[in-house]
């Protein structure tokens, strides 16, 4: 795993799991309807969340391999720090939504309607939920809900240029909700008091924050990134970790 996709795993992680409250009002009432009874309170929420993570990893391929597709035809050198810019403004957006500063995601949720209006409908193939293959295959439709904080994440997908890499971004980023929807389900009281710290969204925002930063200042100064670029000697151990 390279350094910068280590840093993009990294950062949708931590958006994931300080999103809480985004994925709670988008996916929250799905999860309640899994966990109806004792026997089911763990493995229904579970499943529904592993196809809705298998989504995402499928959409996170998609833009992966579109990112790779503008390399291969634009070339590297001209596109990768383009895509590396681009990532790291959505980052910066993500780390504002994180903070309550400017709900920037929610602007561009329209833009999945569309696709949204179309698969909405066959939802009710897994309702009743009374079984795991219809809770997983209600988190694989859901996965695909209209969601800015997914749609950021996914210009991070595309960045890496590679579609098993973007797969793996957005893995991170479904791996970082997933705490928050299954403690929706099991410790409803307690989870909504701890993803409503401040203290905890504005720390987690400025993680993510500062690797918008990382990620501009490598797009604008790639030489200064390289192995004998000035970063890496003030930094030891950076350029082998970078590679």
């Amino acid at each position: 795993m390279t350094g910068w996709l280590s840093l993009l795993a990294t950062s949708a992680f931590v958006a994931g799991l300080m999103g809480g409250v985004h994925c709670a009002a988008m996916c929250g009432g799905w999860v309640a309807a899994t966990c109806s009874g004792k026997s089911r309170r763990f493995a229904y929420p579970l499943a529904y969340n592993l196809g809705r993570i298998a989504s995402y990893a499928v959409a996170g391929a998609a833009a992966g391999a579109l990112g790779e597709a503008g390399v291969a035809l634009h070339g590297g050198a001209r596109v990768q720090p383009l895509m590396l810019a681009v990532a790291s403004l959505a980052l910066f957006a993500v780390a504002l939504h994180l903070a309550g500063v400017a709900p920037f995601t929610r602007a561009v949720e329209a833009a999945g309607g569309a696709v949204w209006r179309r698969l909405q409908p066959h939802t009710r193939w897994f309702l009743p939920v009374n079984s795991v293959p219809r809770a997983l295959g209600l988190g694989a439709l859901w996965g695909w809900v209209p969601c800015g904080m997914v749609y950021m994440m996914l210009l991070t997908a595309a960045a890496t240029g590679n579609a098993w890499q973007g797969a793996l971004v957005m893995i991170a980023f479904g791996a970082g909700t997933l705490p928050n929807l299954i403690g929706l389900a099991l410790f409803f009281d307690r989870v909504r008091a701890w993803r409503a710290s401040r203290t905890l969204r504005i720390g987690a925002s400025l993680i993510v924050a500062g690797f918008g930063v990382f990620g501009m200042l490598k797009a604008a100064h790639p030489a200064a990134f390289a192995p004998d670029g000035l970063v890496c000697q003030l930094v030891p151990g950076l350029s082998a970790y970078l590679k």
